[in-house]
């Protein structure tokens, strides 16, 4: 196969940088990773590939039109992987400003300057010039207990300021496409989990917490059902569909691990009570540290997608089971408690980090 030039956006971001350690460490493809390096964005993820000759960085905001047109000129991509995103749903809620600005008008932004680099091509590396836009399942509002899994067709109900934006930059892909004919393919994914993940998110933060002997905070009843997806699976399948994917068409992505959020923290503490057992003589088992807080507004019950089309046309399929996957999670973050604290002791609202969506 021919060496591809990867131009990946948010590629310090927690999925971004799985994408990139992935194409770096497995394949003779380049890497050119543009972040802004928001809150969320961590180079200490990117470190065993920093000084790789394959791998570059730009500190580079997507909704820059000048600075995106002159990457795409001088850089002169086979492949653009779109994941810059703000993807909080409580920070959306708090302030929905920054989710209309990066979602929306930042993929706008890098679809509009794709489409001018695009149409400048010769022949064969236009036919080859791809787009990927990397989305959620969020996009598809939630389901019944007994509703049958999302698919690629089903309707948009989104609930969130962070689903309704992504649900937009979706369209805006789509429409990219139809209308001006620019090569993309779009993935809607589910709950990621794994190394590195930044520590505001269900699994990360009740590691975190259960650590330093905090409350384990769960919206609800804690009963919202969520289907996880080992984030190197998910990297796997970006890649995948990057490459073989069919132009305008799109595929969901997830684990086949639906679980309720409360069973998930208690599998998570019976595993650190197993590997790292309590030494605080106020509990003796981590589950003891588990609270219930007022559920979030507008929280979806239950999110399930049906990967089958990925499975059938691209021979995708998840190689983590929940068990396996959490296991090697939690173990990474005892083994790299460090870079979960430098992390959290940077937000200066440390305390207020939120739950996950």
């Amino acid at each position: 196969m021919k060496h591809k030039k990867f131009l990946i956006t948010g590629g310090s971001g927690f999925i971004g940088s799985a994408v990139c350690r992935l194409i770096i460490n497995t394949t003779q493809h380049s890497v050119l990773n543009l972040d802004k390096l928001t809150y969320a964005g961590n180079p200490e993820s990117l470190l065993s590939i920093k000084d790789n000759e394959r791998y570059a960085f730009e500190k580079i905001d997507i909704c820059d039109a000048e600075d995106i047109g002159r990457i795409f000129n001088s850089y002169r991509p086979d492949i653009v992987m779109h994941l810059a995103a703000e993807s909080h749903v409580d920070r959306s809620i708090d302030g929905p400003d920054s989710f209309i600005q990066t979602n929306i008008v930042g993929t706008f932004t890098l679809l509009e300057q794709a489409r001018k680099y695009w149409l400048e091509l010769g022949t064969e590396q236009k036919n080859n010039f791809r787009f990927h836009h990397i989305s959620t399942d969020e996009v598809y509002g939630d389901l019944k207990k007994d509703d049958e899994l999302f698919t690629e067709t089903s309707r948009y109900a989104p609930s969130s300021p962070y689903s309704a934006s992504k649900a937009s930059s979706d369209h805006l892909v789509r429409a990219w496409q139809r209308t001006f004919g620019l090569p993309t393919i779009l993935t809607n994914c589910s709950n990621n989990y794994g190394p590195y993940q930044f520590p505001e998110k269900l699994i990360p933060l009740v590691i975190s917490n259960a650590l330093q002997g905090k409350e384990l905070p769960i919206y609800g009843d804690g009963k919202q059902i969520r289907d996880w997806l080992y984030v190197d699976d998910h990297a796997r399948a970006l890649f995948h569909t990057a490459l073989n994917g069919v132009i305008g068409e799109t595929y969901n992505i997830g684990g086949y691990n639906e679980i309720q959020n409360i069973e998930v923290v208690q599998i998570i503490c019976s595993i650190l009570d197993d590997l790292s057992p309590s030494l605080n003589e106020n509990f003796s088992q981590y589950k003891e540290l588990i609270t219930y807080v007022n559920d979030r507004a507008g929280h979806d019950v239950r999110y399930a997608i049906n990967c089958s089309k990925i499975t059938d046309e691209l021979g995708w399929f998840p190689e983590e089971t929940f068990e396996t996957g959490i296991k090697k999670t939690v173990q990474w973050y005892l083994d790299n408690q460090d870079w979960s604290e430098q992390i959290i002791k940077s937000i200066k609202e440390q305390d207020q980090i939120g739950l996950v969506k």
